[in-house]
C-alpha cells in the first residue's frame, strides 16, 4: 500500500488558516514554524483556540520575513475584511481583540523553561471531563475518545498545560490525512462539504488504491515519508473546530457529529517524528516494511 505526499501544510498562528509548502524540513518539533504564535484570552490567562474562539479560524496568517520575535518571526494577520495587523504592533492585539469580541493578546512561541506561560487557568478547567466533552461535542451517554496511545505522562500534561510545553500544537507535532480516509468520511455524511482545511492535517497521503480509515491501521506502525521516518502514535481525537465556518466554507455540525458517531470521535493520525529530513510534495509514502 504505498501514497504520495499530495499536500504539505503549516499554520503560523494557531487555530488560524493554514499554508500550503512545496517542501519541509522535518524534525522531532515536527514542521519549522507550524504553529509559532497563539492568542491568549487576557480574561483567563490561558492559551486558547478556535475550540474556545471560533472566529480565529476566519483569519489568515502569514510570516514576515527579515523579522523576529525571539523563536519565530513576526507575523502579519489578515481579518475576514482584509485587514493586516502585524504582530509587531500593540494595536494588532487591540483589532484582534475588537473583532473576537474578548480582550485577547499575541504570544510568539516561548521556550520550554516558561512552562508557566503554557499553564491553564481557565475555571472551567477544573472540570476537565465536562470541558472536554463540550469542545468534543458529547451528548449525554456518548463515551469520550480514545487517548490510547497518548501515554500517562502526555495525559498529565495536557491536564495542566494548553499544549505541551514548548508548543502550540494540540499533543503530537504532525498529523496525516490520506485521501482514503476523506473519502470514506465523504460516504457517511454526503451532504456535508470535506474540505482538507477543517481537519488542519500537517501532511495529506494522496493516491493509492486504499479504501476505508487506513491510519487506524497504521497506529503503533513506522512511516516512511521521503526522507522522514514517522512513528504513527495514536489516533486523533476531533473536536468542534471540525465544523466551524472558515473562509468558503460553512459552519456544519454535521462534521463533528458524524465521526463522534461513527468513528468515536477519531479521525487521521498522530506522529511523531523518528527520522528527520525532507519531506516535499509528490514523495513517496508508505509503511515501513
Amino acid at each position: 500500500m504505498s501514497f504520495v505526499v499530495g499536500e504539505i501544510w503549516r499554520y503560523p498562528v494557531k487555530s488560524m488558516r493554514g499554508e500550503q509548502l512545496p517542501q519541509a524540513t522535518l524534525t522531532s518539533a515536527g514542521i519549522p514554524l507550524d504553529r509559532g504564535w497563539a492568542v491568549r484570552d487576557e480574561k483567563t490567562q490561558t492559551i486558547r483556540g478556535a475550540k474556545h474562539m471560533p472566529k480565529l479560524m476566519l483569519c489568515s496568517a502569514r510570516y514576515l520575513p527579515d523579522t523576529c520575535a525571539g523563536l519565530v518571526p513576526h507575523v502579519e494577520i489578515a481579518l475576514p475584511d482584509g485587514t493586516a495587523l502585524s504582530s509587531e504592533t500593540p494595536q494588532a492585539a487591540e483589532a484582534l481583540s475588537d473583532f473576537l469580541g474578548r480582550t485577547v493578546t499575541l504570544w510568539p512561541l516561548m521556550p520550554p523553561d516558561q512552562a508557566d506561560h503554557y499553564r491553564i487557568r481557565d475555571e472551567r478547567a477544573r472540570d476537565p471531563a465536562g470541558e472536554w466533552r463540550r469542545i468534543f461535542m458529547l451528548q449525554p451517554g456518548e463515551a469520550m475518545p480514545s487517548m490510547d496511545g497518548f501515554g500517562p505522562g502526555l495525559l498529565r500534561e495536557l491536564s495542566e498545560y494548553a499544549a505541551p510545553v514548548g508548543a502550540y500544537f494540540d499533543a503530537f507535532p504532525i498529523n496525516v490525512l490520506t485521501e482514503a480516509s476523506l473519502r470514506a468520511l465523504q460516504r457517511l455524511v454526503p451532504d456535508a462539504v470535506l474540505d482538507v482545511r477543517r481537519f488542519r492535517p500537517n501532511l495529506l497521503l494522496a493516491g493509492g488504491e486504499a479504501e476505508g480509515f487506513v491510519e487506524e491501521g497504521w497506529i503503533g506502525r513506522a512511516l516512511d515519508v521521503g526522507e522522514v521516518g514517522l512513528a504513527i502514535e495514536a489516533k486523533a481525537p476531533r473536536c468542534v473546530m471540525t465544523s466551524h465556518a472558515q473562509a468558503g466554507l460553512d459552519r456544519d455540525p454535521s462534521v463533528i457529529r458524524t465521526i463522534v458517531r461513527e468513528l468515536q470521535s477519531c479521525f487521521s493520525a498522530y506522529a511523531r517524528v523518528a527520522k528527520a529530513g525532507v519531506v516535499r510534495v509528490g514523495d513517496a509514502a508508505a509503511p515501513a516494511s
